[in-house]
């Protein structure tokens, strides 16, 4: 809603019904104070990176790393070996003497630091770094304190960073190239490395598995919280050119297009393949019967083929290796990606095993999911594939990666069709969120996770022809009534329990998002929401950007919104405490008995069948009030007074939001 739209609707709201303070009752209530920003995002206002209406502000910049990856698949020894060719574009206004690389395998060494169970295997070992063509020496520190800058050129490990001190420091505009060799020990998939590893000699998925660029940005600088296991990733966008070798018979599928199938795959896997691309009917491109009869890869001298895929402006690569899946494949539709006026599409590839019977249809769940979110998000699925991978028969849940998820069987006793479903739209969700919009999760997971949450509700609504999801549904308020929550902008590997960091994370960002919905208007909302995806696609949107942008879209403040929903742990308790009619008058009076403070939006049914909308403005709470009386000048008298009849907003006890006669 416009300011001059709320403005307009508050003097209809005056004219038509008094809302009165009660002089009785005392201003105890805390009224929220506005969002300060932290000082080094208000130095990327004052340098033009970023501005007070949450856009990318004139001089923003981001880094780029172009990479080019050789994998090498050891099944027997469940290990990778891997050598890289970095190059690193610096686009900052800054001289860097060092860069920060991150080694995400690390969470598996021992002694490593974490905050959930992880298989120990050892972490990476770096076999070779070279920075311009010369090898430098790992620093042991020890005890020494001085800056790392000092101490090079060269190399150390800490955790999960590797910093590199340059031989000379890299001036702006200018790029260097680091080549790395290493290799790791494959965790075993499940609870102690469930975003990958391998299972049951058929799944190898491999992520987060080669030493990759952290990320420096015009707010933070180098990005190198530590990654412990639970909260997840912030990655700087690059291309990527990656090449897996495996042994012959394991098929592989990887973030990019597979630029090279006629030299892996068998000519009639190959022809379903390619038929799939142009087919808006499922293509069983690799049956059971072919993988059981070894038709599905081609053969080599060595026993060894190599796959390559090609990716462009993606954040991260990931690969799996299958021995025993088949292979589903169609097209769905995208939208115009290039403004040429025709449709685009991408290929949705699902890899599963006849163990896990659900996934028969996953090809269509994905299908669905994708072409309904490009539409909703008005971003068009940008990359060639999405590929779902089944990763073993019990487990549910899933990962996201780009173009890939991974995501369990499915095949315990409470497993549904539509427990896959959902998972499914989450996790593909997910690529525009934080595949696209490059948040960073390692800090504020509620920026995309709470926006896939979000997103997932209207794939799933639209695929069973349900209601769009309501904010009063959400498993948040289980949450809030237990009093363990914590405040959403609390890091986010420092939530205070599980169950506080998943309903900070999750199912209450998530709410708020359907609460703002509610009270600027889905004419407002959908089409702020959908240039915030595109205003960001591919940048770094901090939470200051995405109060700022949505501040913009309603055209009035709404720091009591962000302050008291995402600060704190209040809770929205609006009631109908009475109702009186006497002299041809009728007073309806609205109590606040929550903290957190939003319009009253009341609807009077009369006795007589009218209905009446009457709303307290978020003003009159914002003065301290904790009550208002409404007065309606009408011979007939109420029959039903409801406070928030759409369920727009999260009100912790829906039971006194209604009165009946």
């Amino acid at each position: 809603m416009s300011e001059a739209s709320r403005i307009a609707s508050v003097i209809a709201l005056l004219a038509s019904a008094a809302v009165q303070s009660l002089p009785a009752q005392a201003l105890e209530r805390p009224i929220p104070y506005p969002v300060i920003a932290p000082a080094e995002f208000q130095r990327a206002i004052e340098n033009g990176t970023r501005t007070e209406t949450g856009a990318p502000g004139p001089n923003y910049w981001q880094q780029w790393t172009d990479y080019t990856l050789r994998a090498r698949l050891v099944p027997e020894e469940k290990r990778i070996e891997g050598s890289a060719r970095i190059v690193y574009h610096n686009n900052a206004p800054d001289e860097l003497p060092l860069v920060m690389l991150q080694l995400i395998q690390n969470v598996h060494a021992e002694g490593a630091a974490r905050n959930e169970p992880a298989e120990v295997t050892g972490g990476v070992q770096i076999a070779r770094l070279a920075v311009a063509g010369t090898e430098l020496e790992k620093i042991e520190r020890g005890g020494v304190t001085r800056p790392l800058s000092r101490m090079g050129p060269g190399y150390t490990i800490e955790g999960t960073n590797m910093p590199v001190i340059l031989p000379s420091p890299l001036a702006p505009g200018d790029s260097i190239a680091i080549e790395v060799d290493w290799s790791f020990t494959v965790p075993r998939r499940g609870a102690p490395g469930g975003r990958m590893g391998w299972n049951d000699d058929n799944l190898f998925h491999i992520a987060y598995w080669y030493p990759q660029l952290a990320v420096y940005d015009d707010v933070v600088g180098w990005q190198i919280d530590q990654f412990l296991g639970n909260a997840e990733f912030y990655m700087g966008y690059g291309s990527y050119d990656l090449t897996v070798e495996a042994p012959q018979g394991w098929v592989i599928m990887a973030t990019g297009e597979l630029v090279n199938p006629e030299e892996v795959l068998q000519t009639p896997v190959l022809a379903r393949y390619r038929r799939a691309h142009d087919s808006d009917e499922v293509v069983h491109v690799l049956s059971a019967e072919d993988i059981a009869a070894g038709r599905a890869t081609l053969s080599s001298e060595g026993g060894v083929l190599s796959w390559r895929f090609h990716s462009d402006t993606v954040r991260d690569v990931v690969f799996s290796a299958m021995r025993e899946s088949q292979w589903d494949a169609v097209r769905t539709p995208v939208g115009d990606r290039d403004g040429d006026g025709s449709i685009d599409y991408a290929l949705i590839n699902s890899f599963w095993r006849t163990t896990s019977p659900l996934w028969a249809e996953e090809w269509e769940y994905a299908k669905h999911s994708i072409a309904f979110l490009s539409r909703w998000t008005g971003f068009p699925y940008p990359w060639p594939h999405m590929t779902s991978v089944e990763g073993d028969g019990i487990e549910e849940g899933g990962m996201e990666y780009p173009m890939m998820t991974l995501m369990g069987g499915y095949n315990s006793p409470r497993s549904t069709a539509r427990g896959l479903y959902s998972v499914t739209a989450h996790e593909l969700a997910h690529m525009w969120v934080p595949m696209i919009v490059g948040t960073d999760e390692r800090r504020y997971s509620w920026m995309d996770e709470g926006t896939t949450s979000f997103n997932t509700g209207y794939p799933v609504s639209d695929y069973y022809s349900e209601p769009a999801p309501l904010a009063g549904n959400s498993s948040y308020l289980r949450t809030a009534l237990s009093g363990r929550e914590g405040e959403v902008m609390r890091r986010s590997d420092y939530h205070y329990s599980e169950s506080a960091y998943g309903t900070a994370s999750y199912s209450k960002p998530a709410a708020l998002l359907n609460t703002l919905r509610g009270l600027l208007g889905a004419e407002t909302f959908d089409p702020a929401f959908q240039r915030y995806i595109a205003t960001w696609a591919y940048k770094h949107p901090k939470p200051w950007d995405f109060f700022n942008f949505f501040t913009q879209a309603a055209g009035t403040n709404l720091d009591w919104f962000w302050r008291a929903w995402y600060y704190e742990t209040w809770t929205l308790d609006q009631a109908v405490e009475s109702v009186t009619s006497e002299n041809g008058a009728t007073t309806v009076t609205i109590e606040d008995r929550g903290w957190v403070p939003m319009p009253a939006r009341v609807t009077i049914t009369l006795e007589n069948g009218e209905t009446l909308m009457r709303e307290v403005p978020v003003e009159h709470w914002l003065s301290g009030q904790t009550s208002a009386a409404i007065t309606l000048a009408t011979d007939s008298p109420a029959v039903k007074v409801e406070i928030d009849a759409e369920q727009n907003f999260p009100d912790i006890d829906r039971t006194n939001n209604t009165w009946e006669r």
